[in-house]
């Protein structure tokens, strides 16, 4: 059973869950607004009884972890390794959901000596764009302009999902619940740290010249796995194309599964993603 845990990390209050013995494991939550790392409830055990550690925070500003000063995703980025760093951890593997993929790929980039395995959990901005599709990095970080209702937040919640009845009443009103007072004043920051990011023309806070994500995932030096709900937006087009691109890669597309894969096909998600990292 998980158990509900609390440490320090860059001076603040991080809440995580824990469960199982063996190789660590860090599941990160997406940044829509209300996510938090109660997203992975469902798969705590699967990933447990495969032996592996399983460790989920509540990221800054999520949750019930303090928000930070800083509300960039570089910020959240830097903060995983402090992370393990808080809980004297030299290695782990990292799945990160939606916009997490990315803090995925980049530490699997730029820190290897610290990620075991890395798998990414649909991400759009990690696949190549359609032609002539609008520009937009597609990662799930969708909230409301005014502190979300119960109503806006099961609609939040249920698009995210094949299967809308997975959005539960239980479900919803912990969605709603850390949708509001400071985590959504934190969603406030983070949306505006992302326009000054995007008006400043750095994609992750580098130069402008700066490829996009999809285009470096080549730079990833550890094993990567990258997994996508086939219903989810345009997965299925943009996957094919970004095997054409890079025909070694190893992605996967889950049937009857849209941006919560873990949420839709658990089995399927624990076969594909704790499987590979028991391995």
């Amino acid at each position: 059973m998980a158990v509900e845990r609390s440490v320090e990390v860059e001076g603040l209050a991080t809440r995580f869950l824990e469960h199982g013995t063996g190789v660590p494991v860090v599941l990160l939550h997406g940044a829509s607004l209300g996510s938090s790392s109660d997203v992975w409830s469902r798969n705590l055990d699967d990933f447990a009884a495969r032996g592996l550690r399983v460790l989920a925070p509540d990221l800054p500003g999520f949750g019930r972890t303090n928000a930070p000063a800083d509300h960039s995703l570089a910020f959240r980025t830097r903060f995983v390794p402090r992370f393990l760093d808080a809980l004297e951890i030299e290695r782990a593997h990292v799945v990160g959901h939606s916009q997490s993929g990315r803090i995925a790929v980049a530490l699997g980039s730029k820190e290897p000596e610290r990620v075991v395995r890395a798998v990414v959990v649909g991400t759009a901005s990690l696949l190549p764009p359609l032609p002539d599709a609008a520009r937009s990095d597609g990662d799930g970080d969708e909230g409301t302009d005014s502190e979300p209702t119960l109503e806006e937040a099961r609609a939040l919640l249920q698009g995210q999902l094949f299967d809308a009845a997975l959005a539960t009443d239980a479900a919803v009103r912990l969605r709603h619940a850390l949708s509001t007072g400071p985590n959504f004043a934190a969603f406030l920051a983070r949306r505006a740290a992302k326009r000054a990011v995007k008006g400043s023309g750095g994609g992750s806070g580098n130069a402008a010249s700066e490829r996009p994500g999809w285009q470096r995932l080549d730079e990833v030096r550890v094993p990567l796995r990258l997994v996508y709900g086939r219903e989810d937006r345009d997965a299925a087009a943009r996957a094919e194309l970004a095997r054409s691109r890079f025909p070694g890669l190893d992605i996967h597309l889950v049937a009857r599964a849209r941006h919560l894969v873990q949420w839709d096909a658990p089995r399927e998600f624990a076969g594909l993603v704790a499987g590979w990292l028991a391995v």
